[in-house]
């Protein structure tokens, strides 16, 4: 699969992540989001970047326990939670948020 912005082609595999990572900018999880019919906001955005914070220092996408955790030690326990990010990412913020964030498929998402 693949689809097209400002005449650059991007290649997906059937659920939709990149199939290269390094394809990634804002306008691609612009897109993304669009599809999902999903309006990205700066808590999005603070979730996407942390996601490929993560992915650089660990080098694996993070299932949503890992990554509620995580994000609760960095952005504070309002955001570490659940329900707060099923609310962003109604989906599967790990998975969800992954795609968005240009990253594989975490481990664990069916």
């Amino acid at each position: 699969m693949a689809f097209e912005i400002n005449g650059k082609t991007y290649e997906t595999d059937e659920e939709g992540y990149l199939a290269d990572l390094s394809d990634w900018s804002t306008e691609v999880a612009g897109y993304m989001a669009i599809e999902d019919d999903c309006d990205l906001s700066e808590n999005h955005w603070e979730v996407i970047n942390f996601l490929r914070d993560y992915y650089e220092e660990y080098q694996i996408a993070p299932a949503v326990r890992v990554l509620t955790k995580a994000i609760g030690k960095r952005l504070g326990k309002d955001k570490g939670n659940s329900k707060y990010l099923y609310e962003l990412f109604p989906y599967g913020p790990a998975k969800q948020a992954c795609k968005y964030a240009g990253l594989p498929k975490p481990t664990g998402c069916v």
